[in-house]
């Protein structure tokens, strides 16, 4: 099967055989790096950081959220809201 019509079939599935092939695809791909050699390993991950050094060049989209560094994400939780009840 041709990976395009892997990809177009995907939405079309059920989500859990969606999570299925997602997991079998990570074990293979998991597989495969345990049997790299250490060299092989070094290299694999030189080159994902040699492709990633764009993403962190200023103006990159990674780095956008960087202007809320420092800022609070919480905010004062409403002492009146009413939690829904549990049937717990």
């Amino acid at each position: 099967m041709d990976t395009s019509v892997i990809l177009q079939t995907l939405p079309t599935l059920p989500t859990q055989d969606r999570l299925m092939i997602a997991e079998t695809a990570l074990k293979f791909i998991w597989q495969e790096q345990q049997s790299l050699t250490p060299m092989q390993r070094k290299i694999q991950l030189m080159l994902a950081a040699i492709t990633a050094i764009s993403d962190y060049q200023p103006d990159s989209d990674l780095l956008a959220f960087s202007a809320l560094d420092g800022e609070d994400f919480l905010q004062e939780c409403d002492d009146n809201i009413e939690l829904p009840e549990t049937d717990a």
